[in-house]
């Protein structure tokens, strides 16, 4: 019997890749959450409406906010919090990253 560690090792990448994916998907979402929160209902539908079809940065050139830096310094406390959530529910998906 041959144990094929080539493949083994490219399904461990494939689901690896996956679960990263996921996580960052999940970060994506819960930030713009988050972020929602702050704003009223119009600019949440953009928020979230946008996550799957558009960057970060651009659903936030998207907003209409007199003060682009506080919005950008509100996004980062939002992320930084939504991770810190995540990683409380999920777990640190940073220890089992391949390179």
């Amino acid at each position: 019997m041959v144990w094929d560690l080539r493949g083994a090792l490219l399904k461990k990448q494939e689901v690896e890749s996956a679960r990263l994916d996921d996580f960052e998907f999940a970060l994506r979402a819960r930030t713009m959450k988050l972020l929602g929160a702050d704003l009223d209902r119009a600019a949440q539908g953009a928020l979230i409406g946008g996550i799957a079809l558009r960057s970060d940065s651009a659903i936030l050139d998207s907003i209409p906010a007199a003060d682009r830096a506080a919005l950008r310094r509100r996004y980062d406390v939002c992320r930084t919090e939504a991770r810190r959530q995540l990683i409380a529910e999920r777990g640190d998906p940073a220890p089992h990253r391949l390179a």
